[in-house]
């Protein structure tokens, strides 16, 4: 059983930073490609940041520059450093597990975890 447990999300201000972790367990860490996704309220699910087996790296126009995922397979988690968070970046959070490539398409993940909720004050 594969399991996906987020944490790190609260309040912040308009410029603020916050680093989410994304604890994964169940399979070896290191078969993993793993992503980011945030769905703010009333819109749909939309693509953050993706890493690959090799740690290459993907982002959305929205947020490069502004964040950075990583990941630490000895620790067999996930993370998503976000810097100089505005408004718009208000919205759950999850991560995202796949065999396959990584990818910036949801469908293209096979597990998730429950989502952690960032709110940036103005």
């Amino acid at each position: 059983q594969v399991q996906l447990v987020e944490s790190g999300g609260g309040l912040v201000q308009a410029g603020g930073s916050l680093r989410l972790s994304c604890a994964v367990s169940g399979q070896p860490f290191s078969r993993y490609a793993l992503g980011w996704f945030r769905q703010a309220s009333g819109k749909e699910r939309e693509f953050v940041a993706a890493i690959s087996r090799s740690g290459v790296t993907g982002y959305a126009d929205a947020v490069k520059g502004r964040v950075t995922i990583s990941r630490d397979n000895a620790k067999s988690t996930m993370y998503l450093q976000m810097n100089s968070l505005k408004p718009e970046d208000t919205a759950v959070y999850s991560c995202a597990a796949t065999f396959n490539a990584y990818s910036s398409i949801s469908y293209d993940y096979n597990y998730w975890g429950q989502g952690t909720q960032v709110t940036v004050s103005s």
